[in-house]
């Protein structure tokens, strides 16, 4: 016998998850997304940058909560936007021309910018499916900005933007009640 096996399943369920993500609808078909799953071994280096950027001061201090979400997880997933080529339609979201985007210096903060607004939205539509795909195997999660900034800064992904999904299989949603810092 098999006692509390559901934990087991958790890195097959996010691979699901990472399906709905690819098949999510993209404009003009064009796929830009990067996704990956976190070993063990990075998702503690993560949380660990994590710790470090809540030391930037007081408006971080979540960072170091959400660090917290990252190690009590079963697994993590990254999601990014890799922005090659805006699509086309000089839309001007950006704040440029499609153009000019690729022209223009890049800012790089917590990301890297200007990207399409385009294919920002294409990056949110998948996340949006993957989290659906969580939500009907009952798989608890929240999608985090703090992730994905630490994934930046350590180099585990080639994206301007990255947002994380923790996933966690517990008797209680370890991100519902979380402590305000």
């Amino acid at each position: 016998m098999q006692i509390n096996p559901e934990k087991e399943i958790i890195e097959t369920i996010a691979k699901i998850m990472l399906i709905s993500a690819r098949t999510a609808p993209k404009a003009k078909g064009e796929d830009e997304i990067i996704t990956a799953i976190l070993s063990p071994q990075e998702q503690q280096n993560v949380a660990q940058e994590m710790e470090k950027i809540s030391e930037r001061g007081e408006n971080f201090k979540f960072f170091k909560r959400d660090a917290q979400n990252v190690r009590d997880s079963e697994a993590v997933i990254l999601i990014g936007l890799n922005f090659k080529k805006p699509v086309g339609v000089n839309c001007g979201a950006c704040g440029y021309d499609c153009n000019s985007i690729l022209k223009t210096e890049k800012k790089e903060i917590d990301y890297s910018g200007p990207v399409c607004t385009i294919r920002a939205i294409d990056l949110g539509i998948a996340i949006g499916s993957l989290v659906s795909v969580a939500k009907e195997f009952g798989v608890d999660n929240r999608v985090m900005y703090t992730i994905g900034v630490a994934a930046r800064k350590l180099g585990l992904m080639e994206a301007q933007i990255i947002m994380g999904i923790p996933l966690s299989v517990k008797g209680k949603n370890i991100f519902f009640d979380r402590k305000p810092l």
